[in-house]
């Protein structure tokens, strides 16, 4: 029974990851005129990175503070630099300092 449940909850996800790459391209054979539907689409894979990261960034620590304290650094030293090396060292040397003072 166990078995027929997990292949059943794989059916199941191997229909959503398909039916949701295989729809637009169905359903938006024509290239998106419309202004607003193609800036809101230009952004949606910087939102997404967004939501995964920035949790990420700040529950990653034993300290909510040290994570906030890496987050504001890192988004002080792209806005400034905007190297991505740069910006990860930035964020370690923000939590490695904040856990020490901790």
């Amino acid at each position: 029974m166990k078995s027929l449940n997990t292949w059943g909850s794989l059916l199941v996800i191997i229909l959503v990851i398909y039916s949701v790459r295989l729809l637009p391209m169905l359903l938006l054979r024509r290239n998106i005129t419309n202004r607003r539907v193609r800036s809101f689409l230009h952004y949606v894979p910087y939102v997404t990175l967004a939501v995964m990261t920035f949790p990420a960034i700040v529950l990653a620590t034993d300290h909510l503070s040290c994570g906030l304290a890496a987050l504001i650094v890192g988004l002080v030293t792209a806005w400034i630099w905007g190297d991505l090396f740069v910006v990860a060292v930035s964020c370690c040397l923000a939590v490695f300092l904040c856990g020490l003072i901790l």
